[in-house]
């Protein structure tokens, strides 16, 4: 399937993706589109709901836009939720104002697992409607970024029924019912593929599979029940977009950094990293050599360093860049590259004149590290 789009005028991020030399580290936030914009609480309300907002592609459009029409971010991220495929399961999903998502039904039994299934797809075509319409609208500005959430991480919303702190239902379920699990997350994996891929050919230049809740596992079971997971999706994906360039597949384990030689094996060109991981050695275990194969990285500042006065700001991007180390400059070739962005979703609470202030300072101090 071909669509015509308009040429890309700033490619910045998809090369750190293909591991390219860039002339500066690009940057892009997660959950740039939030609650931190006044103008996104504006359409919020004019919206009615969280869903209200993700389900109408004009919505979803416009709030993708607002953080690029403040800041010179290098990517746009579709405006969407995890929970959108679990919801197309049929689990119900709400948003309680101030509470977060929750299920209506959840999957804790034979019966419950027994009746999941691969959604049909087009339950959500409402998100790859925004995705063609974003890509449209962003008019070739900066690349646009799909995502979902990773099979392991989906199955702890389904199991629990909403988000937890304890996790004591989905891991009792792991431990006593692995067989039960496994089938979850095998249908979830093959949900997440099938949902992948139709933001790829709906317009969508990279994909991100957030494991937001991997890092609750313990060693040994993050491989099995997490990153084979991962595995099973990243080996489905398509290789190419709507526009016949390749996709680039970033994969981010909140709380993964202990796991990274596991990582390195993933078939993905970004991983990216909390800010509990230190981004020199991320680098020196996956980041390869120059001409050699490698992981791009992407983060990881502290997002409440945002919290900070803005000459505050620019001293920690500094000992974030100098962690990752001098950028690979050579571009007959490939080498270690990174992609500035938080260790997790932005704070509601930012004051966005601090955000600018973050921008500014990795667009200026990446530069001068190349020169």
């Amino acid at each position: 399937m071909s669509t015509t789009f308009a040429p890309l005028h700033n490619d910045t991020f998809l090369r750190a993706c293909r591991r390219q030399a860039t002339d500066y580290t690009p940057l892009w936030l997660m959950r740039q589109a939030g609650r931190y914009l006044p103008e996104y609480k504006a359409t919020r309300a004019k919206a009615g709901s969280f869903m209200g907002l993700a389900t109408n592609v004009d919505y979803a459009t416009e709030v993708t836009l607002q953080p690029l029409e403040r800041f010179p971010l290098d990517a746009a991220i579709l405006f969407s939720d995890i929970l959108t495929v679990p919801d197309a399961m049929g689990l119900g999903l709400s948003f309680a104002e101030g509470e977060g998502p929750r299920f209506a039904r959840n999957v804790r039994d034979e019966a419950a697992v027994a009746e999941l299934a691969v959604p049909d797809m087009d339950k959500l075509r409402y998100v790859f409607d925004a995705v063609t319409s974003i890509r449209r609208a962003l008019d070739g500005r900066v690349p646009l970024i799909g995502f979902s959430g990773s099979p392991w991480t989906l199955a702890c919303y389904m199991v629990e029924g909403k988000g937890s702190d304890d996790y004591r239902q989905v891991k009792s379920l792991m431990y006593a019912r692995p067989d039960l699990m496994h089938r979850i997350l095998e249908i979830n994996a093959d949900s997440v593929a099938a949902y992948l891929n139709a933001q790829i050919d709906a317009g969508a230049q990279a994909v991100m599979i957030f494991d937001s809740w991997g890092g609750v596992l313990a060693d040994g079971m993050f491989q099995q029940f997490s990153l084979a997971y991962t595995k099973r999706v990243l080996s489905q994906l398509k290789r190419h977009g709507a526009d016949g360039q390749d996709v680039p597949r970033i994969v981010f384990t909140k709380g993964g950094g202990i796991w990274l030689q596991d990582m390195n094996a993933l078939d993905c060109e970004v991983l990216g990293l909390d800010w509990t991981a230190n981004l020199g050695h991320a680098r020196a275990v996956v980041g390869g050599t120059v001409g050699g194969p490698g992981k791009a990285l992407q983060g990881n500042i502290d997002p409440n360093v945002l919290f900070a006065p803005p000459e505050r700001i620019a001293e920690q991007v500094q000992s974030v860049l100098r962690s990752f180390g001098k950028p690979h400059t050579d571009s007959t070739t490939t080498g270690p590259t990174h992609i500035f962005n938080l260790g997790h979703g932005i704070s509601q609470f930012t004051p966005p004149e601090h955000v600018a202030a973050l921008v500014e300072a990795v667009h200026s101090q990446s530069r001068a590290m190349r020169k």
